[in-house]
């Protein structure tokens, strides 16, 4: 399998947010840093085969929790992973429900406001959809 290409990155006013991201989401640490101080500077976090990067927000690095991000994660079961993450005191922020192009999804917001949606949409089971003759000419 090829790697990834694109990893989401957030920026946390306080990257302890990652054990939050283990216990409510259900993420695995793939590598963290600490600065001298400290502080996160770094972290790689897994979900499947999938990751996202984060840090501690400092002078040069604005946090950007509540600000419109959202990460979307692939998970088998979006009722169990819901039910897991609101006993870890996530706020749900769309129950779990089926969409009209096919998922079941849920939506929960981490401590700092970025939104998680979970659910069984995986739009590498589709083939791209080719770009419309006339699209590309504006």
């Amino acid at each position: 399998m090829e790697h990834p290409t694109v990893f989401p990155t957030l920026r946390y006013a306080d990257a302890a947010a990652i054990e939050f991201l283990v216990d409510a989401f259900g993420a695995t640490r793939h590598s963290v840093h600490a600065g001298s101080e400290g502080a996160i500077v770094h972290a790689e976090l897994r979900f499947g085969n999938g990751m996202v990067m984060l840090g501690s927000a400092g002078a040069n690095r604005r946090p950007t929790g509540g600000r419109g991000e959202c990460i979307y994660v692939v998970v088998e079961d979006p009722d169990t992973h819901c039910a897991q993450a609101r006993r870890t005191g996530a706020a749900i922020v769309r129950e779990p429900h089926d969409t009209d192009y096919g998922s079941r999804e849920y939506a929960a917001s981490d401590r700092e406001g970025n939104e998680w949606s979970f659910g069984t949409y995986q739009p590498f089971a589709y083939e791209p959809e080719t770009e419309q003759a006339g699209a590309a000419a504006g």
